[in-house]
């Protein structure tokens, strides 16, 4: 199969999610057409604005959050010591992706601006590939406001893959 044992070693494989239709719409083609048995998922969930009443913020702010198994995500009040709300149907989602595909799925919480903080945790994990949702901002939106996949896919250090949403 693959020479460089990449069959049976683990990949790292990343996705961007906001907890948006967008994000889900990516994590369920990651699951249907990339995810395989032994990889770790990574989610990384960017806040633009931290929420500096909660100490983990300023604990981790440059790096990330340290990486947060699902399981312990899943809890709000781990979720919320991090400043992130994730919605039920992402995190059941993700719970039966991960016991159906075998894959470890992991969080980590950065804080900052989304496109740069995406791209710092590409390099420091460092992940096989990535994939992110696109809000589909009219063109002239995008121009004003910046796409974050626009910027991660013409920055990132690895392959990143856009999903549309069926509705966008």
């Amino acid at each position: 199969m693959a020479g460089e044992g990449e069959a049976t070693g683990e990949r790292w494989v990343g996705a961007a999610v906001d907890f948006s239709e967008g994000s889900r719409a990516a994590l369920r083609w990651a699951a249907d057409n990339l995810l395989r048995a032994g990889d770790h998922l990574v989610l990384l969930h960017a806040l633009k604005d931290p929420d500096y009443e909660q100490g983990e913020t300023l604990l981790w702010e440059a790096t990330g959050s340290p990486l947060i198994p699902l399981s312990d995500f899943s809890e709000p009040t781990i979720a919320k010591k991090y400043g992130a709300k994730p919605d039920a149907e992402t995190l059941d989602m993700l719970n039966t992706v991960a016991r159906q595909k075998e894959v470890v799925v992991v969080f980590k919480v950065l804080w900052g601006d989304p496109r740069e903080k995406i791209c710092q945790a590409i390099n420091e994990i460092p992940m096989k590939c990535l994939v992110i949702g696109s809000r589909g901002l009219g063109k002239l939106k995008r121009v004003l406001l910046g796409s974050v996949s626009d910027y991660v896919v013409n920055n990132a250090s690895c392959p990143v893959t856009v999903v549309k949403s069926a509705d966008g």
